[in-house]
């Protein structure tokens, strides 16, 4: 009796244990069912929608600045450098070629180090896994993100083989800067295709996954070498080098500074761009940027901001460089620090010129026949209720109209408008050489009350150094889209003022130099021609002058229009005309 109790008790735990079974097979069905409900279809992740790019070249070739999101050529392994994989392996799953899509010992390792740290130091996730997580979920940190990260290991270890996955995660990580996949990375941080990567640039880029902002070699070239020494020494416990090759490739590790321009011409460019490039495609653009200039532009002017400017509330400026030929623009800084907004007061912003707009009531009277050896009179003058008067007290009587620009007269200038035929007529000589606001019908325009933009008053003083031709500033060289060519048209310089009233001008801005109110501005040994400008109350100083060929604007301020102390166009805005003239070439 007992033994057949027992055996109907077996009978009895046995089927409750089928029937449990059952019952937490199908639960754990629906559990799962339920967990990937909305789980994203891999095959469409694999071809997921991404941002056009936007790759913009300086005129010697080195990027300077990235838009969306850069991408290379897809690679197989056998395309890349053997050490390219090798080093992403080591640095991210040391184990991922004989692992199952889970590395239970790397994760029980990565978790004791950030338990005894005190702060996540290491990550334990596979290479399967990241490729699961990055390319098809959300960075959520939910238990459905990771049993959907677990299902997704799962499906893209019985679908693809170990060459595939690793082949999908160097094409698709995102390495920092816009740039997804190491040949994109390549490209973009060492100026070359992955193939042709170095050992220690392959470490360096295979380090960039996990922290590609705070190791990215263009925010962090320190943290950048260290992490790249780091993963050396991965790979040397890998044996995928040995010591001495780790130890060399460390030696060889030069990350170069990124070079100047992306952010105010960076942006102006890209913008031209978009009336040129067809929407949607990925677009790579040679530009007209001087690098080096751009540099010494952006550093001297935030030199004399933060030096003498400190102390005559002088707290903006802006700086262009533009060739006085062909309108190509080599510089082109925006204000103190990109970083602080990227406003760009070269192109946007619209202030009084001053005296700077003088040359164009010059003209306008030589068109009506004077000639700069003619004489005006400098003296009291009153049109209306309005009376102009010079900064400095007293008159001059009759000068000529070279002396007369030199010395930046007021009176002289309102009286060769009036020569002129009026504001009207010096406005159309202004627009005509490239001044695209509109000005004021009033005679204080001689004075330059009319708002204008620092670039296109720099353009407009080229054709006095061209020969009479007016041009229009220009930022792209060449351009691809998705690969091929596009067309590139410049606006052809036209004929636009008598070649003999040019070289008139020309003589007369130099006397401006040599010795008149933009003194500051010469350069031993250099041909100089400019002129300033000071509106009311030193709201606003300018310099814009020619030397070599390339003719260059400076405007200083404040941009809520507050005085500055005494700051005239003869003196910062000269001062940084010199130093960015002195280091042409």
């Amino acid at each position: 009796m007992p033994s057949a109790r027992r055996r109907v008790l077996r009978w009895r735990l046995l089927r409750w244990g089928i029937i449990a079974a059952v019952w937490s097979t199908l639960a754990l069905v629906l559990v799962l069912l339920w967990f990937a409900r909305d789980l994203p279809r891999p095959e469409d992740a694999l071809d997921a929608v991404r941002r056009p790019s936007i790759l913009l070249r300086d005129q010697a070739g080195a990027v300077v600045a990235t838009y969306g999101d850069v991408v290379g050529d897809p690679l197989r392994l056998s395309d890349m450098p053997p050490f390219l994989p090798a080093a992403a392996v080591a640095i991210e799953d040391r184990r991922f070629w004989s692992h199952g899509g889970f590395d239970w010992w790397g994760m029980l390792r990565a978790a004791t180090i950030d338990v005894v740290s005190g702060r996540v130091r290491q990550g334990g996730s596979t290479i399967t896994q990241q490729v699961a997580k990055n390319l098809f979920l959300s960075n959520a940190r939910t238990v459905r993100r990771k049993v959907q990260e677990f299902l997704l290991t799962l499906w893209l270890e019985h679908h693809f083989t170990k060459t595939e996955i690793l082949e999908i995660w160097l094409n698709r990580v995102y390495l920092g800067s816009g740039a997804w996949g190491v040949d994109a990375a390549a490209r973009l941080y060492f100026g070359v295709p992955a193939k042709r990567l170095s050992v220690w640039q392959a470490a360096l880029i295979a380090g960039l996954a996990q922290r590609p902002s705070g190791d990215n070699p263009r925010v962090d070239p320190a943290a950048a070498a260290a992490r790249t020494r780091e993963v050396l020494a991965a790979m040397v416990r890998n044996d995928a080098l040995t010591p001495m090759q780790a130890e060399a490739a460390g030696a060889a590790i030069k990350i170069v500074p990124r070079p100047a321009g992306g952010g105010w011409f960076a942006d102006w460019a890209a913008a031209q761009a978009e009336k040129i490039v067809p929407p949607g495609t990925d677009i790579v653009l040679r530009t007209t940027l001087d690098s080096r200039l751009q540099t010494i532009a952006e550093s001297r002017l935030r030199a004399l901001l933060d030096g003498p400017g400190v102390h005559v509330q002088a707290h903006e400026a802006a700086a262009v460089v533009l060739d006085a030929a062909t309108g190509a623009v080599r510089a082109l800084v925006g204000g103190r620090d990109y970083a602080d907004g990227a406003y760009n007061r070269a192109t946007l912003a619209r202030r009084q010129p001053g005296s700077a707009f003088k040359p164009f009531v010059w003209l306008a009277a030589m068109e009506h026949g004077a000639r700069p050896d003619d004489l005006v009179l400098d003296g009291p003058l009153r049109i209306g209720g309005w009376s102009p008067a010079d900064f400095e007290t007293g008159w001059r009587g009759e000068v000529t109209l070279a002396e007369a620009l030199a010395q930046s007269l007021n009176t002289a200038s309102v009286r060769l408008e009036l020569q002129a035929g009026g504001a009207g007529a010096v406005a159309a000589v202004a627009h005509r050489l490239g001044i695209a606001d509109r000005l004021p019908d009033l005679p204080s325009l001689a004075l330059g009350t009319g708002e204008v933009g620092l670039l296109e008053l720099t353009a407009a003083y080229a054709p006095f150094f061209n020969g009479g031709h007016v041009v229009t500033p220009q930022a792209i060289l060449s351009a691809t889209a998705d690969r091929k060519p596009v067309p590139i048209t410049w606006l052809a310089p036209r004929q636009a003022i008598d070649p003999d009233l040019a070289s008139m001008m020309i003589r007369m801005l130099a006397g401006v130099v040599s010795h008149g109110t933009g003194r500051a501005a010469a350069v031993p040994g250099r041909f100089v021609a400019g002129k300033t400008g000071t509106t009311q109350d030193n709201r606003d100083a300018w310099f814009i002058g020619c030397v070599d060929g390339q003719v260059i604007g400076v405007w200083f301020g404040n941009d809520d229009g507050t005085p500055m102390r005494g700051v005239m166009g003869g003196g910062l805005p000269a001062t940084l005309f010199r130093e960015i003239a002195s280091l042409l070439h």
